[in-house]
């Protein structure tokens, strides 16, 4: 073979088992970021919500950077090598991870993370997530990522805002071998949250969730093509009452949104 073309064969197959031993390097099962976790959160007695110790993840913060560090290095072009699943998992993981150091840079002084930001902004387009080589925003990973390019309805109760009012943060990792499973017990802990969603005898109340992204919740993904799908699907979540599941299964009961309870997540209040 001619010098120049072997010289080229060959640095081609580095570059190839380069880009393959640095997605190998990734840690796909986010041992790091779960061990962060599960020092710092954890379920209320009734399995539905959870609470974030603030104060100690502080204290715990280099390693949460360590964490935050991991997925900075992600390149785009590793992360277009990622699976669909992989893909999705590591973009909640991400949110997740940034939203509570975005409360960090500011707690203990804050009650909302509303309070990070003046009335005519948000704390979520904030641009200081280090991802897939740029500096992002929370709303980019939600809105121009998870959403649209995923499309998968159940994401909502995956990513979590650090309020009282969202979804449980769940106090293990996300990973893309689990994902189906984590995504639906998700939801299923919150539909069955009786404090944000619930169902009696001719009345439907539900989190403003389902108001905000309705348009997600009927885009016909998951077989849910009206949001009353939704409602059907965990009627045994939000009533425990016979009568009321089947109102709810035959769509009879049409929803009312509840307010928004955006106090911080804090363990230690």
């Amino acid at each position: 073979m001619h010098p120049v073309r072997r010289s080229l064969v060959l640095g081609l197959a580095a570059a190839g088992w380069l880009k393959a031993a640095t997605a190998q390097a990734f840690d796909h099962g986010y041992a790091a970021w779960d061990a962060v976790l599960k020092r710092h959160v954890r379920w209320l007695p009734d399995g539905k919500q959870s609470r974030v110790a603030y104060a100690a993840l502080a204290a715990d913060r280099p390693a949460l950077k360590t964490v935050l560090d991991g997925f900075s290095a992600v390149t785009a072009a590793q992360f277009a090598g990622f699976s669909r699943a992989q893909q999705m998992a590591f973009l909640i993981n991400a949110y997740n991870a940034f939203t509570i150091e975005l409360v960090l840079s500011e707690y203990p002084k804050l009650k909302s993370i509303k309070d990070l930001a003046p009335i005519w902004s948000s704390p979520w387009k904030k641009s200081f997530v280090k991802l897939l080589g740029e500096t992002r925003t929370l709303d980019w990973i939600e809105h121009e990522q998870l959403r649209p390019r995923y499309a998968e309805p159940r994401v909502h109760t995956a990513i979590v805002c650090a309020s009282i009012g969202c979804p449980a943060l769940r106090p293990d990792a996300f990973t893309a071998e689990r994902l189906d499973e984590q995504l639906e017990d998700g939801m299923r802990r919150f539909l069955g949250d009786r404090t944000r969603n619930r169902a009696s005898a001719d009345k439907l109340e539900v989190s403003s969730i389902f108001k905000w992204f309705r348009e997600d919740f009927e885009s016909g993904h998951q077989g849910f093509n009206k949001v009353e799908d939704v409602f059907a699907r965990y009627a045994a979540q939000l009533s425990g009452e016979p009568a009321v599941q089947e109102q709810l299964r035959a769509r009879k009961l049409a929803p009312t949104f509840l307010d928004y309870d955006w106090s911080l997540n804090d363990a230690g209040r």
